[in-house]
């Protein structure tokens, strides 16, 4: 018998594309798009499908990937089985690898970004204080080059990030790297591995017509792929793509309206709906079911939702009274084909966790075994065969949200005990796994609901325990989403669908009600962690601990807003409720000090000493009180102590070389600056400072160096161009001067020192009537500004009673 030519792999895809039926519409749309020039206007680079569950997304996405493959297209797909955007790329090198086309360099940077994380965290050894870190890591983190949230260990951080604490990470982090390359691939991978990844698919698209990228599951990706996603179709921040790559994105919700307003111009939304009565009789006729009586009753089940269509139409119903009640015969619905009742039973419990794996498995059902006979991989096995069990490429599984759903009702209300005892199981095994990460991660720099890994079993216990006891666990819940607002708006959504989910699957009345105003609290991308603060104050009945968490994490975030006189009175009545908080006193000290109230930032800072007898912290920021009170003898006691209590500090030594410098030590102060840069290489501010302290000294072209990696390390920051300006006037270079300020003002048109300095670059060029209107605008915008002022009235001569305009 001869072999036949094809794989069995190829014949079970073709058999599995024949049964599909419907979505004429979408995929003569998708198909039309192939034979349109990516020049011409009618063209689209962006397919988003969109729709609830079991509508069939992920059966017309499969479908529009065969059709581009049969035009020649190399064909992606992703779904939520990848945590974040290092793994997203990885498996589209490897499912282009497949194909024919390998992509060497992205394999080659995946590996070292893989490694040199892995090496940060095995050295990272304690985690980093209640601190603010420097303007320069503050600058760094708003500019978005500090990319913490692509990375797994750290944590999804995408959107609108808590800058000091990205800052402060960063900070802690980089210290732990050879060469500021390392940490940029370890930390910032969105920004290394892009730039590999365009020109991997510019030489793809030299070898085939068409490259398309298929990204399922959105609603759960979009978190750390859609900003990523739009920056690398609409701007050039990492280079140029392809024209010849078609994206289509598949999740329940239509297009983020505000990050992708105006992509109509390039982009089309297909929004699926349930089949037509004609799409549903097609498939139900594909699989031989073609009774009148039968199909009426499967289309009134249905809703001709297509996974219940199909679900039905594999049991082989021959009457109407084969097709069960959707809700209350789930079993017999969707396992009609398995007569075992303990399996049967089985495949109940394991529709509890929301994602399965063996071991998940296993606790869904028991650990005394489920009566079946079958082992935990026998059943974990069996499992993997049910028509409405999705397996992923990392060996864990989940069942189809349709099929999933009136299975929990059945066990909720038919067998409330079971249901507790499998969820309080599942919770337990979720706080053991949680636990190991907590060991595993001893020592590590930050707090475990940065780190995406840790997250995730942390989020899963918390769902389960809200499953068994909602009533009970809700506290703890509500108390662990202080530490989750922490950090941003996209961690807090993290946490709050543990709620969601649990408020769906359970039907607690109360939990539906905290998830809906935790929905709209988070809805505002910027102030959504600061409004689920708020609420959880005025609603959680927290204890006084949690209470006083509370406030400082919501004074912490109105700092960030500049809003910082009301930051004051939250960590007011942190200390109200705690007098010997010392988070408390911390939040009052450095806004405070950002208000230039300095002696009540000292008397908070001693209050917190207090509190936190011999804490590093607190001498290394009442050392940087009295240095930017402007003075520096006063500072140095305080950060010589600071730098014995921890000699790796880059912080300390930052600040401490700045001191010196004031006080015209400049050799020690180079010393103290060269140190602070060995253990942070991509250290903007002590960059700016040494850059200073080179040109004291003489050394020009090592200042322009420093200026250099200064503003490569914080390109956005305006800081590294007026201090180039400032420098260069030192050194009579007023044409290259001018130019330094023109780039610093037109990143940031209110930097006053940038207006002032620059005047006096103009007036030695002899351009006095340019020099004062520079002075001009440095006093519109601060009439205040006394230094600017008086040159304008030196320029102007004997007119001092001349005003700007």
């Amino acid at each position: 018998m001869a072999r036949p030519k094809v794989s069995m792999q190829e014949l079970i895809r073709r058999r599995r594309r024949a049964a599909f039926v419907g979505r004429r519409d979408e995929l003569r749309v998708f198909r039309e798009n192939f034979e349109l020039s990516p020049e011409d206007d009618r063209h689209r680079f962006l397919f988003h499908v969109h729709g609830p569950a079991g509508v069939g997304k992920t059966s017309l996405v499969r479908e529009m990937g065969q059709l581009a493959a049969e035009r020649g297209a190399l064909v992606a797909y992703v779904d939520d089985a990848v945590p974040d955007l290092p793994e997203a790329l990885g498996e589209l090198a490897a499912q282009f690898a497949q194909q024919g086309r390998t992509m060497k360099a992205l394999d080659r940077a995946l590996a070292a970004h893989r490694q040199r994380l892995h090496e940060a965290v095995a050295a990272a050894t304690r985690a980093p204080e209640p601190d603010g870190p420097s303007a320069g890591s503050l600058a760094l983190a708003r500019a978005g080059v500090v990319g913490l949230g692509m990375v797994p260990v750290v944590g999804a951080l995408s959107g609108v990030v808590d800058t000091e604490r990205v800052a402060l990470r960063a900070e802690r982090l980089r210290a732990r790297f050879r060469t500021p390359e390392d940490a940029r691939l370890a930390l910032e991978p969105e920004r290394a591995l892009t730039p590999v990844l365009l020109d991997e698919l510019a030489g793809a698209a030299d070898a085939a017509p068409w490259l398309v990228l298929l990204l399922d599951a959105y609603e759960r990706t979009a978190p750390f792929l859609d900003r990523w996603l739009h920056d690398v179709m609409t701007t050039d921040r990492y280079g140029e793509i392809p024209a010849s790559i078609v994206v289509v994105t598949a999740g329940q919700r239509p297009l983020d309206p505000d990050r992708w307003e105006g992509a109509a111009d390039f982009a089309a939304e297909l929004p699926l709906r349930p089949f037509t009565e004609g799409e549903a009789r097609g498939l139900l006729a594909a699989k031989g079911v073609v009774d009148e009586p039968v199909v009426a009753e499967v289309l009134r089940l249905s809703g001709r939702l297509p996974v219940l269509v199909s679900t039905l139409a594999e049991t082989g119903p021959a009457a109407p009274d084969d097709v069960g009640d959707p809700s209350a015969t789930a079993v017999e619905r969707f396992l009609k084909g398995e007569q075992d009742p303990a399996r049967r039973a089985a495949a109940l419990d394991c529709a509890l966790p929301r994602r399965l794996d063996e071991e998940i498995a296993r606790a869904a059902v028991g650990r005394d075994g489920d009566g079946t006979g079958d082992g935990p991989t026998e059943l974990y096995a069996w499992l993997r065969t049910l028509p409405f069990v999705r397996p992923d490429r990392r060996g864990t599984a989940r069942y189809h949200d349709v099929v999933r759903a009136p299975m929990l009702r059945l066990r909720r209300n038919t067998a409330p005990a079971l249901w507790s005892a499998g969820h309080t199981r599942l919770a337990e095994l979720y706080a053991r796994r949680r636990e190991a990460l907590d060991e595993e991660l001893r020592g590590a720099p930050g707090r475990p609901w940065m780190r995406a890994e840790w997250r995730a079993p942390r989020i899963d216990e918390l769902y389960h325990s809200l499953c068994a006891g909602p009533r009970a666990a809700l506290p703890g819940v509500l108390r662990e989403g202080i530490e989750a607002c922490r950090f941003d708006t996209v961690v807090a959504r993290e946490w709050a669908r543990a709620v969601t989910d649990a408020a769906e699957d359970t039907g607690a009345e109360h939990l539906r009600v905290w998830s809906d105003d935790l929905r709209d609290a988070l809805a505002d991308e910027a102030l959504g962690a600061l409004r689920v603060l708020e609420l959880l104050l005025a609603r959680a009945g927290f204890d006084d601990a949690a209470r006083a968490a509370a406030h400082n994490e919501h004074g912490l975030r109105l700092f960030h807003l500049g809003r910082l006189r009301e930051a004051l009175d939250d960590h007011e009545r942190a200390l109200a409720i705690d007098p010997g908080d010392p988070w408390g006193h911390h939040g009052l000290a450095v806004t405070h000090r950002a208000l230039g109230e300095f002696d009540v930032a000292l008397r908070h800072l001693a209050a917190a000493d207090e509190a936190a007898p011999g804490a590093e912290w607190v001498a290394r920021q009442r050392g940087e009180t009295y240095r930017r009170m402007g003075r520096p003898d006063e500072a140095l006691p305080w950060l010589d102590r600071a730098h014995a209590l921890d000699p790796r500090e880059p912080l300390t030594l930052g600040s401490r070389g700045q001191a010196k410098f004031v006080l015209g030590r400049h050799r020690e102060a180079l010393d103290d600056l060269d140190r602070a840069i060995d253990l942070w290489p991509d250290y903007p501010w002590a960059l700016l400072r040494r850059a200073r302290v080179r040109q004291a000294l003489g050394d020009l072209p090592g200042a322009l160096a420093d200026l250099d990696r200064a503003h490569e390390v914080a390109p956005d920051a305006p800081g590294a161009h007026s201090d180039r300006g400032d420098i260069l006037r030192f050194a009579c270079r007023h044409e290259e001067a001018v130019a330094a300020y023109d780039t610093a003002l037109a990143m940031d048109r209110g930097h006053t020192w940038s207006w002032g300095s620059r005047a006096l670059s103009l007036e030695a060029l002899g351009r006095v009537e340019e020099a004062v209107a520079s002075l001009d605008e440095a006093l519109r915008i601060d009439r205040q500004y006394g230094w600017a002022r008086e040159q304008r009235q030196r320029m102007m001569g004997a007119d001092t009673d001349s005003e700007p305009v």
